[in-house]
C-alpha cells in the first residue's frame, strides 16, 4: 500500500509520487491547468511544492505562502476554513491566501460570511474548441493559415512525429536554443521554466505525457507536450520553437491537435500572466471559453 503524508505532515513532492496524487486530481476532473501531477512536478523546484492528505481532500502548498485549493469532494468550506486559519496560526502567515481556486470550489464557499474571494484575470486559462485549433477555418484564422502557408513554401522539407525516448537529446538540446534566444540566466522564472522542460523531458513515462516534434531537414525545431486535463480536456504545458523558422508556432500548435488530440473537444493552452504579448496571442486563437480562477482569503 502507498504510504502519504497526512496533514498537518507534508511531504516533498517527488516522480513516485504521481500514482496517487494523479488519482485524487482524476477523480476531481479539474478545468484549470494548474490541477496536474505534471504541472506540480516540473515547478517543484521554482515552488518548492509539498502534499499532504487531509481526510477526503488532497492539500499542495509551495513555499512562500503560495497554496493551490484542495482537491476532493464537496462541501470545501470546512477545510478551507481550517487550511487557512493554520497556514495564519502556525505557519504565522499574517495573510494567508488560496490561489487559482475554480468557480466550482466559490461555488461552495457562497454562505461563508469571513471569506474574501476576489478574481485573479492574469491566471485565467484559455480554453479553445480542438476543431478550431485542428482546423483554423473560417476568416478569423486567416492570418494564422497565411503565417503556416508560409511555413510550408520556405520548408517543405518538415515532418511530424511524435516524440519518443530516442529523441529527448535532440530536444534538450532545443530548448538549449530557446534559452539563449530568451536569455535565461537573467531572469531566474526562465531559469526555472527551462529546468521544468528538462524534467518533463527526462521523465516523459514516469510522468505519462506526451509530445509533439516539427522536424525540418530532419532536425528538431519545435517540440511541444501535454496530457489530458479531464476527460473532455487536453492541456499543453510545454511549446517551444526555433523563431528562426517564420510560422513555426502556428504550425506544431496546428499538428499537435491535429495528431495527438482528436479524441476530446477542448485544449487549455494555460494562462497569459498578465503579459501583454502573450495575451494578444492567445486572444488570437479565439478562446471558446477562459476557466475562471480566484484568490480565496480570511476576513
Amino acid at each position: 500500500m502507498t504510504h502519504y503524508p497526512e496533514f498537518p505532515s507534508f511531504n516533498p513532492l517527488a516522480i513516485e509520487d504521481r500514482d496517487i496524487v494523479h488519482q485524487y486530481l482524476w477523480a476531481y476532473q479539474p478545468e484549470t491547468s494548474e490541477l496536474t501531477f505534471t504541472n506540480f512536478f516540473i515547478w517543484r523546484t521554482y515552488y518548492d511544492f509539498k502534499w499532504a492528505i487531509y481526510q477526503d481532500w488532497l492539500l499542495i502548498m509551495g513555499q512562500d505562502g503560495f497554496v493551490l485549493p484542495p482537491v476532493g469532494p464537496p462541501s470545501r468550506l470546512a477545510v478551507i476554513r481550517m487550511w487557512l486559519h493554520w497556514l495564519r496560526d502556525e505557519l504565522a502567515l499574517a495573510a494567508p491566501r488560496i490561489q487559482r481556486a475554480d468557480a466550482r470550489l466559490v461555488a461552495e464557499l457562497e454562505e461563508a460570511d469571513d471569506l474574501h474571494i476576489s478574481p485573479t484575470r492574469e491566471h485565467f486559462d484559455y480554453v479553445y474548441a480542438r476543431e478550431d485549433l485542428a482546423e483554423l477555418a473560417g476568416r478569423k484564422y486567416s492570418k494564422k493559415r497565411n503565417h503556416i502557408n508560409k511555413f510550408l513554401r520556405q520548408y517543405p522539407n518538415y515532418a511530424y512525429a511524435p516524440l519518443t525516448e530516442d529523441r529527448v537529446d535532440e530536444c534538450l538540446s532545443l530548448a538549449e536554443v530557446w534559452c539563449q534566444w530568451r536569455r535565461c540566466e537573467e531572469d531566474l522564472s526562465l531559469t526555472h521554466e527551462f529546468e521544468g522542460i528538462r524534467q518533463s523531458l527526462l521523465n516523459l513515462d514516469a510522468l505519462q505525457i506526451v509530445g509533439g516534434l516539427l522536424l525540418v531537414d530532419g532536425q528538431v525545431q519545435a517540440i511541444t507536450l501535454g496530457e489530458l486535463l479531464n476527460a473532455q480536456t487536453a492541456v499543453v504545458h510545454i511549446e517551444k520553437a526555433n523563431i528562426e523558422f517564420q510560422g513555426i508556432y502556428p504550425m506544431i500548435n496546428q499538428l499537435f491537435v491535429q495528431n495527438q488530440w482528436n479524441h476530446v473537444d477542448y485544449v487549455n493552452r494555460e494562462q497569459d500572466l498578465g503579459e501583454p504579448g502573450l495575451r494578444k496571442a492567445k486572444e488570437s486563437y479565439y478562446p471558446a471559453h477562459r476557466v475562471q480562477k480566484f484568490d480565496i482569503t480570511l476576513i
